[in-house]
């Protein structure tokens, strides 16, 4: 039986119906950061250029704009969100005013998802998760994601020495070009479409022998979770951002139709953990982020909304392997629409617990160890702390009747 939702839940604003997917996994929408002149003298000291090529055409840059990520940084300082419940998610539906012009491109703006507070692999798999679910109701029904890792600092310098004294060996079988480059980064020669250069980075050092054991763990954990979810997948060892303030995983999200004229690369996402302290932060604060680049063919999907249905049931997890488990779960009520309260990007039972109590949600939904290997889920009245255990597969269902 239906119960009433005591604590009202604030109306979202800069929300529009597509971004009732990003709202579901637990994304709140927000204006986009201006950029001020103060974040384009922090990136200019940075960086002079920063992208990626798409390998069918050398013209189309995409582009990872650190400067954006410098302003979601301030914008999180100067709003003392490290004093909120950690990670914070957001969704940005409008592009970030004031970029710095990096040359031409061919690719379309959609939206923004950032998570920021959050070192887990969790949150890598829900920005790809949640991608790929805004992507499907464009249209876009094949996807692949190509990842890469490049690790955490140690593990860059060590690459980068490695790299670069590969490529010093070789300069002559380089072209004039990418002999300058070297001088000045070598990640910059493992891009490069000359043909002489595609042959020597055919055999040049990956990024993957040289990462640390945490940094392994961090990528493997990522995988996983492409797999759990049935994502396909493959590693571009040549996916490499720049190593001034991006670390761990790179990814791109690919149209797999091969008979589909649309373009291939449908998103790019990248972590920026450290990037905080080389712009003169005085602690470091985790960030992953995707940018969405598609055109927008469907416009009923960007009309604003005003209302949403407020969540029914929180899903409090427990441990690895229920997190594996989750985002396939979560994916099928959202699709009978069974709005979720989430906090997958939390460990501790008690962050998840708290923010179930302050809203006094109806039910709760927890999966824990033993749960994910018996592929079932307890569903816990919060009134009555009655409870049952349900199959995943009779879960969507069995909510549906608790919701009439």
């Amino acid at each position: 039986m239906k119960k009433s939702n005591e604590q009202k839940f604030t109306p979202y604003e800069h929300l529009d119906k597509i971004g009732e997917i990003p709202v579901y996994y637990g994304f709140v929408p927000h204006r986009s950061p201006e950029i001020k002149k103060a974040d384009l003298d922090h990136a200019k000291n940075l960086l002079e250029g920063d992208f990626i090529d798409d390998e069918d055409d050398a013209k189309n840059k995409l582009p990872l704009h650190v400067e954006e990520k410098i302003a979601l940084l301030r914008m999180y300082a100067e709003s003392e969100m490290q004093n909120l419940p950690q990670p914070i998610m957001f969704y940005f539906k409008e592009p970030f005013k004031g970029a710095l012009k990096k040359g031409p491109s061919h690719f379309n703006r959609y939206c923004d998802l950032e998570i920021m507070g959050g070192s887990k692999s969790i949150a890598e798999a829900l920005l790809i998760q949640t991608t790929r679910a805004i992507l499907k109701e464009e249209g876009f029904e094949n996807i692949c994601v190509e990842i890469n890792s490049i690790g955490d600092k140690d593990s860059i310098n060590r690459f980068t020495r490695d790299l670069g004294n590969y490529y010093r060996k070789h300069v002559n079988d380089m072209h004039a070009e990418c002999r300058q480059l070297l001088k000045k980064d070598p990640f910059e020669l493992l891009g490069c479409q000359n043909d002489k250069c595609k042959k020597l980075n055919d055999s040049a050092p990956i990024s993957m022998d040289f990462l640390s054991e945490s940094s392994r763990n961090h990528f493997q954990e990522v995988l996983e979770y492409l797999e759990a979810l049935g994502i396909p997948y493959k590693i571009n060892n040549n996916l490499i951002g720049n190593k001034k303030y991006c670390t761990e995983t790179i990814f791109a999200i690919h149209n797999a139709d091969s008979k589909a004229k649309e373009q291939k690369i449908l998103a790019i996402g990248v972590r920026y953990d450290g990037l905080s302290k080389k712009i003169g932060f005085k602690k470091e604060i985790h960030g992953v982020g995707i940018s969405i680049l598609v055109k927008n063919n469907k416009t009923d999907l960007r009309k604003d909304i005003k209302k949403t249905k407020r969540p029914f049931a929180s899903f409090v997890q427990l441990g690895f392997e229920s997190k594996l488990l989750s985002l396939g779960i979560i994916e099928k009520l959202r699709n009978e629409k069974i709005p979720l309260f989430l906090s997958l990007a939390r460990d501790r039972l008690g962050a998840q617990v708290s923010a179930v109590e302050k809203f006094h949600i109806p039910y709760a939904l927890i999966m824990g160890k033993k749960e994910a290997v018996e592929k079932t889920i307890i569903v816990r009245d919060n009134d009555t702390h009655a409870q049952e255990i349900v199959n995943i597969a009779d879960l969507p269902k069995y909510m549906k009747r608790l919701e009439k």
